[in-house]
């Protein structure tokens, strides 16, 4: 929007207009306030804006509106100024179209010419920097309609006689690195956007100062007769401008000299010299003021500041008008302490993005929502990753991968997580322990609440918390407990071991990842053997005092694998890969017989089963990013470390097995072949479920259940 209007013959002093730049922050926070503070209210709100005099060549006058608009106090950083600002937020879009902008605009600039006549602003010069902003809030659809303006006088009308100078052409080098320090060192920023520079006779950098805009009436400010405005020494009424344009002053400028016609009549019809301060920031971190402009200004009289053109302002009255095509028509304001009968008008209305005087409108739909808002932003590192790091990595089969935890304390926990992390979405634990009060410190997910009341179920209640951390995770607790191998089943169990043991299949089979996180051997046993018959992706993580395994078990063939070399000596094809029992030569048993305290409650340091959850995540995640998936080859040769080949992906290799060594800090990777003879993944074995659907490991519950060691007879006997 160009604020003045060449005449012919004139070189009338024109400003660049601020545009308005509203983070979705600021959305955001409106939406709160809307929703729970001013719900139906319409009234006015304060708030703060900010804008830089550091604005780099090519850009645009900035002035920022984002979250930090609602504090009470505006807290700028150097070199940002603040902007006294204040919020109409509309109940409907009629209302918002509506409203009457030229009564507007003039309440607002009235407010703006009380600060200048009363001469508040003399004291106070950000008041000065002044903006308006009318809004309309769309929270079902978050579209947020919005209409800027930056009120200031029609007046004065400067006729430059020469043109701007760069300050560079007038200051010496150290004058004006000189500059920039002394201007930065002005702590307030309310003193820091319109000021007064002296600068000394004697031509040393060092007598340049910065003096406050009330102190104008002291010094004199006024360019003698015949003096060249070239010359150095003098004082420069200085303002904050944050135009980057080489030959135009930004909006600000404008107010101050409306200020200076009113307030100091003494200057009218002199000669001033004016500094539009510019900041730059030079590559050897320091700044300089070389890019600020030099004008030569003369007030003239009061009397002859009325324009007779008509100014930027239109009638509301119609939506085809207020929104699109307004009429220009003049804001009046009666000023009784002016001269009579004399006018005031009123500009400042913003132009969209058409050049045209109307509203502009932000589309938050897809990340406005809080819950959306936070599934892009857990994304937003993921995606960051495939910038330049990771070009091909596969973030949906991550997101998309449906992970069944079983067991729920501290390695679930930490599984759980990691998983989030990942931005893994679908996440069901399973686990038939309640919280206990010493819980809490070494399971992340559960609270000192969590633990009242003889305790919440575990899983209930870490799928509880994954939902409080992520909204957008879909995760679900369930309480169930795993038959287990030397551990026997009464008669009145059986209908409760039946039913446990199909629900656990059923959740096997309804998901692409189990991991096993319990805490003793035996329990693994049983979904060792459902996975290994569905043909899951397998990942277990054992613990001890100090030791850690992570492993993923053997995936079976089918005839699309079939044809996978077997590169022995150097890999092992994945579905050659042995599970958590392959190396056992006994069957997993009742662990918790005959055990002391410290031998039935899992013993481990503090840490190691972050580390073991991790790892077991990290894991699944480079299995699945290989093209084999669950087929991917593991090395057995340690020195081997291709990456993206045979038995990489990737993200690198995909080993069988990680076993880690807390009290050396030590680790190791380890592959070993499937057992034909395996009590959990053997083909024997494995072929119970395949043909009855468990139905065997249900009649002979008695010497399965009651005496593990018949396992080892079960494999030879079907």
């Amino acid at each position: 929007m160009s604020a003045m209007l060449q005449t012919e013959g004139s070189n009338i002093l024109q400003y660049s207009p601020f545009n308005s730049s509203v983070d979705p922050s600021f959305w955001h926070q409106l939406s709160h306030v809307k929703l729970d503070i001013d719900r139906l209210e319409e009234s006015a709100r304060p708030i703060w804006g900010y804008y830089s005099n550091a604005v780099p060549p090519g850009l645009t006058s900035n002035l920022h509106v984002d979250c930090s608009a609602y504090n009470e106090e505006c807290e700028v950083q150097k070199p940002l100024l603040g902007a006294y600002g204040i919020l109409l937020n509309k109940n409907t879009l009629e209302t918002f179209k509506n409203c009457n902008k030229i009564a507007l605009l003039e309440e607002h600039g009235q407010e703006l010419w009380h600060s200048i006549t009363s001469g508040e602003a003399l004291n106070n010069p950000a008041l000065l920097s002044r903006f308006f902003l009318l809004t309309y809030a769309d929270l079902k659809k978050y579209h947020f309609y919005y209409w800027s303006a930056f009120p200031a006088p029609s007046f004065p009308i400067i006729t430059l006689k020469k043109q701007p100078l760069r300050l560079v052409d007038t200051f010496s080098e150290k004058q004006v690195t000189e500059l920039a320090r002394v201007y930065l060192a002005v702590d307030d920023w309310r003193q820091r956007g319109y000021f007064l520079v002296k600068v000394g006779s004697d031509g040393d950098s060092s007598s340049i100062n910065i003096v406050p805009l009330c102190d104008i009436k002291k010094v004199p400010v006024a360019i003698p007769d015949g003096e060249d405005i070239k010359k150095t020494e003098g004082v420069y009424v200085g303002v904050a401008d944050p135009c980057p344009l080489p030959d135009h002053p930004g909006w600000p400028l404008r107010n101050l000299l409306a200020l200076l016609s009113y307030c100091c009549s003494e200057l009218v019809g002199l000669r001033l010299r004016v500094l539009c301060l510019r900041l730059r920031l030079l590559p050897c971190s320091t700044w300089s003021t070389k890019d600020s402009l030099v004008l030569e200004v003369t007030l003239p009289p009061i009397s002859t500041t009325e324009p007779s053109s008509p100014e930027t302002t239109f009638s509301p009255h119609s939506e085809s008008e207020a929104l699109n095509s307004p009429t220009e028509m003049p804001s009046l304001v009666n000023n009784t302490s002016h001269s009579p009968g004399s006018k005031v008008r009123w500009v400042g209305w913003e132009r969209n993005e058409r050049g045209k005087f109307g509203p502009r409108v932000m589309n938050l739909s897809s990340s406005m929502d809080p819950v959306r808002l936070a599934e892009t932003s857990v994304d937003l590192n993921l995606k960051l990753m495939k910038w330049r790091l990771m070009p091909e990595l596969d973030l949906d089969l991550i997101k998309n991968t449906r992970c069944l935890l079983l067991g729920s304390g501290t390695l679930g926990c930490s599984v759980a997580r990691t998983l989030l992390g990942w931005g893994v979405r679908y996440i069901t634990l399973v686990d038939n322990g309640c919280v206990s009060y010493s819980n809490p410190v070494r399971q992340s997910l559960f609270t000192y609440k969590d633990s009242l009341n003889s305790g919440r179920p575990k899983s209930e209640a870490a799928a509880d918390a994954l939902k409080a951390i992520f909204p957008g995770v879909e995760s679900c607790g369930v309480q169930l407990n795993i038959p287990m191998p030397g551990h026997p089943i009464g008669p009145s169990l059986l209908a409760d071991t039946r039913t446990n043991t199909q629900v656990l299949e059923e959740l096997i089979g309804s998901h692409d990842v189990v991991f096993l996180l319990m805490d003793s051997r035996e329990s693994r046993w049983l979904p060792t053997l459902i996975a290994a018959s569905k043909r899951k992706l397998v990942m277990n993580a054992a613990l001890g005092f100090d030791t850690y395994l992570v492993m993923r078990h053997g995936v079976k063939s089918d005839d699309a694998v079939n044809s996978i070399p077997d590169c022995s000596g150097k890999s092992i094809p994945g579905h050659k890969l042995g599970c958590y029992f392959c190396n056992d030569v006994t069957a997993p048993g009742n662990s918790q017989r005959d055990r002391t305290l410290d031998q039935q409650c899992t013993v481990t340091r503090p840490g190691i089963s972050a580390v073991a959850g991790a790892l077991a995540v990290e894991l699944m995640v480079s299995l699945l990013q290989h093209p084999l998936r669950g087929y991917a080859p593991a090395s057995c040769v340690e020195e081997c470390h291709s990456e993206g080949g045979e038995e990489g992906s990737p993200l690198g290799l995909v080993p069988h097995s990680v076993r880690g060594f807390l009290a050396k800090f030590q680790q190791v990777s380890l592959a070993s072949h499937v057992f034909s003879q395996c009590i959990a993944c053997s083909d024997k074995v494995a072929s119970i479920t395949s043909e009855t659907g468990l139905q065997t490991l249900r009649i002979h519950r008695k010497f399965i259940w009651h005496d593990s060691r018949q396992l080892v007879a079960l494999k030879t006997s079907v």
